[in-house]
């Protein structure tokens, strides 16, 4: 394995320690630490209520992140969507690939490689990346909404690598219809 530094700028604040990316303070912590935290909650409140309450979280975070990028580096359309790829992949929770997208239709469909929840968890037989999955959504529809576009979209996970016969998980971001509201 060939190492290299982080590609991610990190500013750290000499007086509070507060580290920052993006203009976004962070928290360095250890996998193992934010997976077993996140096995606990599953466990207390069942993984069903638990991937509703992260995927509407997390498309409101994805919203923000993507709207204040989208502000700061004067971008827009696709390449919001794979900068926002990019820096999820370089912040350590595996490496986020578009295999398709069309802002036109409101749809993507993202493969990720190198899970942190299948290489702490291993094959658990289950999608085990479902925090992920409002963040697909929540971008797509942060970069529809400053198209000017009314069409919003919903994600889903298909795949999983903690899956049987799986390598890579899968999401699929699609058109929200009246049955999916």
């Amino acid at each position: 394995m060939t190492k290299m530094a982080p590609a991610l700028p990190i500013e750290v604040d000499s007086e509070t320690g507060v580290w920052t990316s993006d203009a976004l303070p962070m928290l360095y912590v250890p996998r193992h630490f934010f997976i077993n935290n996140h096995v606990a909650v599953e466990e207390a409140l069942g993984a069903e209520k638990y991937a509703e309450i992260l995927y509407h979280a997390g498309y409101k975070s994805a919203w923000h992140w993507c709207e204040k990028e989208a502000e700061c580096h004067g971008i827009e359309g696709v390449v919001v969507f794979e900068h926002y790829m990019t820096r999820l992949s370089q912040r350590g929770w595996g490496l986020f690939i578009t295999e398709h997208i069309d802002l036109d239709a409101g749809t993507a469909r993202v493969r990720l490689e190198h899970s942190a929840f299948v290489y702490q968890l291993g094959k658990t037989g289950k999608k085990e990346e479902y925090m992920f999955t409002g963040w697909f959504a929540g971008a797509m529809d942060q970069i529809l909404a400053a198209r000017g576009s009314d069409l919003r979209t919903v994600a889903e996970q298909t795949q999983s690598a903690a899956e049987p016969g799986c390598d890579v998980g899968v999401f699929n971001v699609g058109p929200l219809n009246d049955a999916t509201r």
